[in-house]
């Protein structure tokens, strides 16, 4: 794992650096965010309130291993869409129809050989095929759907949730 000094290197400025901070571990307090950048309390809160009116932060994420509560049954879909783009507002109107979706986490545009990634979740297999036969696919622009199911996540927004191999006895060995 790098270290702090590591992901900050080659960092153009201060306010870059304490962004790379906040997306490291938003739950520094500005205090210490100040000394770890050279900048006042006063700055880093001013800054970080200029960055949140300003859209540059967008939220604040935490990130969980589901796989370690028993009790929650959580099913991750990534699918691939292929579309026709719309005239006038091309990619963006469909984004939008398809951002409106509960189950939708997270719409991408991309390119290659599909136009978006749209990640999904719901409670079961059946229910996320229901959802991308029945709400995803007919829509209008969408002219063909990839599903592909989330069996394990090793590793999340740059966070290790599981790591090393499990022998035969459901121990992991390292």
């Amino acid at each position: 794992m790098k270290t702090y000094g590591e992901k900050t290197k080659g960092c153009f400025n201060n306010m870059e650096k304490l962004l790379k901070i906040l997306v490291d571990n938003p739950r520094l307090t500005n205090a210490q965010i100040a000394a770890m950048v050279d900048l006042t309390e006063t700055e880093v809160s001013d800054k970080i309130a200029e960055y949140e009116k300003n859209g540059v932060i967008c939220g604040y994420k935490t990130v969980i291993n589901w796989e370690k509560l028993e009790q929650t049954e959580k099913v991750t879909a990534i699918i691939e869409l292929r579309v026709t783009p719309r005239m006038n507002t091309g990619f963006e109107a469909i984004a939008d129809e398809i951002m409106a979706f509960e189950e939708v986490e997270s719409v991408t545009l991309m390119s290659g050989g599909y136009d978006f990634s749209v990640c999904v979740t719901g409670q079961t297999f059946q229910g996320i095929a229901m959802f991308v036969a029945k709400r995803l696919a007919p829509l209008d622009s969408v002219v063909s759907t990839t599903t592909h199911f989330v069996l394990k996540k090793y590793k999340e927004d740059g966070i290790i949730i599981s790591s090393g191999v499990e022998d035969e006895r459901g121990a992991d060995v390292l």
